[in-house]
């Protein structure tokens, strides 16, 4: 059964639907981080908010997890490479609390419109400034928008139900999104001249970080309103107070921080500024929904193998994931076919898929190809941190859908180009469940590949398969499947053999024998 840790206080909803899902589960919150390495070796996922640090350290000590899931959007608190390398799918929600956020947004831009906390601080100390808080409508007024995604779209949709104009920065908004959702499409620079108020909705990137940085904040139009609920960090704070004094920004709300929590800063106090603890996703609402989100999405992975919201691996929904799960196997097993037999000085890998398969998602399929080939190099690989071993090691992969049916209903071949050639493999699967060899470095052969296997390329000649099984039995190998082809008749032939017994101390035997060019012991 699957054990589970919640590291941070979570909606109980999440703890229920982890066991009626049938996994075990521990609500241990607020440990330190060298308390959290001491149990973190007992749990297969982790569910966590944002108080937990998922370190580098942490994740080296979690020696049988599997997920890491983050209730909420942000991932800053978790070492995200780290866990790739360590085979640890990563994932979030972002969609739970995206309504409660973007009305955040919109909270904090009216409080900034009507100067409401002055307002409610004057009123209830019995002042009666009624000409000291004189606001601006937001009717008419231009928002400018960095960020379009989900979060901003909602943004938008809502700025534009109170009849203001919205231009929108983001550089993968397609010009065809911007009319959908009725948005300006504009650079950054076009959006800072014109926007009365500026919303952030971007994740922190390298490219993102500071992007309200001294040199932009002076190029927007004065008298700007600014409101961040997305990231600490998307604005130099410094930069923004200055504007704050110098009065070209006229007010400026932020419910995230650079250092969080924020027990002080340069900016608290500054005429114009108003601050929240960080509450875009905190309703009632939106603790629910991130809760149940998580738990489902961490479950789905840990009992069916679906991916929800995959930031380090491809997603792969619970309805889909039973109908790739034999091609998973059916792509590692070639690969690390392929591993075994042509690893060295590996340049280029090509996944292609034909027929049924190329229906399907291939992110994973190529990631249990690359699985089975780099657990030549590791024996702690999968799916989720091959690609990055591969990388790491500078192999180019390529991925190819080829919809036509050749021989087979439904194909995988996995190429590798070596300092010989190319080399190529392929597979299918039997009944559409049993994976099957059908093809090895261009010679038909039809083989499970399962178990301890003997590899032989030798001359097909009269009397060798003859010599073959009594150089194994004299070694007191037994042979359970024999499987042969050939690419013509006296040429080159190739033998694989299931055997119950290891065969690497007969090997030099075998190498021996007449008209054998190449023996290899294989595992799968």
């Amino acid at each position: 059964m699957p054990k589970v840790l919640i590291s941070d206080a979570m909606d109980p909803r999440a703890a229920q639907i982890f066991r009626e899902r049938g996994l075990e589960v521990d609500e241990i919150t607020g440990k330190t981080k060298d308390e959290l390495i001491a149990i973190i070796g007992d749990y297969d996922g982790l569910a966590i908010r944002s108080s937990t640090k998922v370190t580098k350290e942490v994740l080296a000590a979690a020696t049988n997890l599997k997920v890491v899931g983050r209730a909420g959007i942000g991932v800053d608190n978790v070492d995200i490479p780290a866990a790739s390398a360590q085979g640890v799918v990563v994932m979030n929600t972002p969609f739970g609390n995206s309504i409660t956020t973007a009305e955040h947004a919109i909270a904090l831009m009216f409080a900034l419109a009507r100067d409401l906390p002055e307002a409610d601080k004057s009123t209830q100390a019995g002042k009666w400034e009624k000409n000291r808080f004189m606001g601006v409508e937001v009717t008419g007024k231009t928002l400018g928008l960095i960020g379009a995604g989900n979060i901003g779209s909602i943004v938008a949709d809502r700025a534009l139900g109170l009849k203001m104009k919205v231009v929108a920065y983001d550089p993968f908004l397609t010009p065809e999104r911007a009319v959908e959702m009725g948005v300006e499409k504009a650079t950054l620079d076009e959006l800072l001249a014109k926007a009365d108020f500026i919303t952030l909705h971007t994740p922190l990137t390298d490219s993102t970080r500071n992007i309200l940085s001294a040199e932009n904040l002076a190029k927007t139009k004065k008298g700007v309103r600014i409101i961040n609920c997305a990231r600490g960090g998307l604005i130099d704070e410094a930069a923004l107070k200055a504007a704050l004094d110098s009065g070209h920004v006229a007010g400026a709300a932020l419910d995230v921080f650079v250092t969080e929590p924020a027990k002080e800063s340069p900016l608290f106090g500054t005429p114009g500024f108003i601050s929240t603890p960080h509450l875009g996703a905190s309703t009632n609402e939106a603790q629910v929904n991130v809760a149940i989100q998580v738990a489902e999405q961490m479950a789905d992975y840990l009992m069916t193998g679906g991916v929800t919201n995959g930031l380090n691996v491809p997603s792969l929904s619970a309805e889909d994931a039973p109908k790739v799960k034999p091609y998973l196997a059916l792509a590692e097993k070639l690969g690390s076919l392929v591993g075994q037999l042509a690893h060295d000085n590996l340049t280029k890998i090509a996944v292609e898929l034909e027929g049924a398969a190329a229906e399907l998602n291939s992110k994973p399929i190529t990631g249990a190809v690359l699985a089975g080939l780099m657990r030549v190099y590791s024996d702690t690989v999968n799916m989720v941190n091959a690609p990055f071993l591969a990388k790491e090691r500078g192999l180019e992969v390529r991925e190819v859908r080829n919809d036509r049916e050749g021989d087979y209903h439904t194909l995988i071949r996995v190429s590798v180009q070596t300092a010989q050639g190319e080399r190529s493999v392929a597979g299918t699967l039997f009944a559409n469940k049993e994976p099957r060899l059908v093809e090895i470095f261009g010679i038909k052969v039809e083989a499970d590949l399962d178990g301890q296997m003997l590899y032989v390329v030798n001359e097909d000649a009269p009397g060798f398969i003859g010599r073959l099984g009594t150089t194994l039995g004299e070694a007191g190998v037994n042979i359970g499947t024999f499987h042969l082809g050939r690419r013509a008749a006296g040429g080159e032939a190739v033998l694989l053999l299931s055997v119950d017994q290891s065969v690497k101390p007969t090997l030099d035997k075998v190498q021996a024998l007449p008209g054998v060019k190449t023996v290899k012991a294989l595992s799968f």
